[in-house]
């Protein structure tokens, strides 16, 4: 079984290997035997072109994607004795050489037929996956040779790369004409508020994440600890790793309570800081440190 997660150069979209999950299950219930081809650059465990015998083979199925171009005409050449199926896949140009080279073509899309479903709607269900935003920064220069946020940013992004989850990269800053980024506090709040977690070493993704009821895994990353560590404790949230404690059995133990308890704590937080006996906080003396009429001063 190939497709465009098989080639070097190709690509393995979720699109694409979800098709090749439908496709599996459909021979393993009709009880015939595959392998599954992978592209290097994907999966270096998997079977790869250049360990794959062709005479060994009977059939070939091309998965998904468009049956188009030079990669698939090189899969006609080397596996000529093969009967050559594609399944699911969209035809371009009916003529060309990639298509014409299949003994049969079952089309999603093609000129003057009916689509058919796309295979990747049909496939098996999938185990939920905890959502988890990320949310970093590079700069705080003003605290010179103090920072750590090199080696928190490498040591978090490496660690959270093997965490079987959604990650969605976040920004706290706004822009009214970037698509990319929140144009407004509100829009942010609506992500955050719809993750499962958030990961961050900036002061704001913590607090907006507990605003949000989102537990927060936070690292502050300047040595010593700064305003990460005082902001945490201020608002009495416990998922705090100082950058020289970085190691992944911290990280773990607080990404396994930040998903357990820590989503009712985080709750019970983000709804004390709208509560009308919520904590104070620097505004709540500004009044009186104007000296505005009325208001006797305190120093």
């Amino acid at each position: 079984m190939t497709g465009w997660f098989s080639f070097l150069h190709g690509e393995a979209t979720a699109g694409d290997v979800l098709a090749l999950r439908r496709v599996e299950e459909v021979l393993r219930d009709a009880g015939l035997a595959y392998d599954v081809v992978w592209s290097p650059g994907f999966r270096t465990d998997g079977a790869h072109f250049a360990d794959v015998d062709p005479a060994a083979y009977s059939r070939l199925v091309f998965v998904c994607g468009p049956a188009h171009g030079p990669q698939v005409e090189e899969l006609h050449r080397r596996f000529a004795h093969c009967v050559r199926i594609a399944v699911g896949v969209s035809v371009v140009d009916p003529a060309s050489p990639a298509v014409t080279g299949f003994h049969d073509v079952l089309a999603r899309d093609a000129a003057g037929a009916a689509p058919t479903l796309d295979l990747a709607a049909r496939a098996p269900a999938l185990p939920a996956r905890p959502v988890v935003g990320v949310v970093l920064t590079h700069g705080q220069h003003e605290y010179g040779g103090q920072r750590r946020h090199e080696e928190v940013a490498a040591g978090l992004t490496r660690w959270l790369a093997g965490k079987d989850c959604a990650r969605l990269e976040l920004e706290t800053r706004l822009d009214a004409h970037d698509w990319r980024l929140c144009g407004t506090p509100a829009q942010l709040e609506a992500v955050l508020a719809r993750l499962d977690l958030v990961v961050t070493d900036r002061l704001h993704g913590l607090v907006l994440a507990l605003r949000a009821g989102t537990p927060a895994l936070a690292v502050d990353p300047v040595a010593g600890g700064a305003k990460v560590t005082a902001q945490a404790r201020a608002c009495g949230w416990p998922a705090l790793v100082a950058a020289e404690r970085l190691a992944e059995d911290v990280l773990e133990h607080w990404w396994d309570w930040c998903l357990t308890g820590g989503r009712d704590e985080a709750r019970r937080i983000g709804a004390g800081f709208r509560a009308a006996d919520a904590a104070a906080d620097a505004a709540d003396g500004l009044v009186a440190a104007l000296g505005a009429p009325g208001v006797r001063p305190t120093g």
